[in-house]
């Protein structure tokens, strides 16, 4: 009984240990600006998202940890979860520059392009950079490309309730569009000090992809409110860009 017992026991053990997830994400979430209030609720989502999908979720706030030569290259894609202002110094940027160049992957949610806008590889990173945004509201979600990960699950048009992020120009020629808001459906006006805009007119993007400096780089947009977080459409999609900054692989829907 003991001998059956000892080989059950040394059975699950090398089980265990065989056991390893399919890749490694860091989520980032410094703020140096407005701080919002989704935090938690993104954190737990994704750290739900790699028990779901088999990945090690690691968060942290603190860029001294992270942010170096050392410990960036333990994951496969790092995630500016809802971060905002300027949150790494310069030896930290150059740290986050060369774990692109090596092959890692960004993903960006919500506020991450409202983050290091004196950054220029950092905001090339990114694609497109907030300038402001209308209060928020339901509006008509439109679907630009279903074959890429995460996208399948989108109707063709849908109801979203979000903080419509109005961008800058494109700073790449390089940016794949995934997602796009028709302005049609809602008020599209905003105001930011004495700035004054009426919307971005027909193509207003939300979410796109792109490689960039050797890495790869996923942006959406979507993500301010903290009960987006529980709808499994938007988990998917996150799901998916998280999927593909970290292997690279493609998804055909069509």
């Amino acid at each position: 009984m003991k001998r059956l017992f000892a080989i059950l026991l040394a059975s699950c053990m090398a089980a265990t240990c065989a056991h390893a997830e399919q890749f490694n994400v860091l989520v980032f979430s410094k703020t140096a600006g407005w701080h919002h209030d989704a935090i938690p609720a993104g954190v737990a989502a994704v750290q739900n998202l790699g028990k779901l999908h088999d990945f090690k979720v690691f968060w942290t706030e603190d860029a001294n940890r992270v942010f170096n030569d050392k410990e960036l290259p333990k994951y496969q894609a790092v995630i500016f979860l809802l971060t905002t202002g300027d949150v790494l110094d310069d030896k930290q940027q150059a740290a986050f520059e060369r774990y692109i160049q090596a092959g890692g992957g960004y993903v960006g949610v919500h506020s991450a392009s409202d983050t290091e806008h004196g950054w220029p590889w950092y905001t090339r990173l990114v694609g497109r950079m907030f300038q402001m945004h209308p209060a928020v509201q339901t509006a008509v979600l439109k679907v630009e490309d279903r074959n890429f990960p995460g996208m399948e699950r989108f109707a063709r048009r849908s109801l979203a309730t979000e903080e419509w992020y109005e961008f800058g120009p494109a700073l790449t020629g390089q940016l794949n569009y995934l997602l796009t808001v028709d302005e049609s459906t809602y008020k599209p006006e905003a105001s930011s000090g004495e700035r004054r805009s009426k919307g971005m007119g027909a193509f207003h993007p939300v979410s796109w992809y792109q490689n960039y400096d050797q890495g790869r780089s996923f942006y959406t947009a979507l993500g301010h409110l903290p009960a987006t977080y529980g709808d499994p459409v938007f988990l998917h999609h996150l799901y998916g860009g998280i999927y593909w900054a970290a292997t690279g692989r493609s998804f055909q829907a069509d």
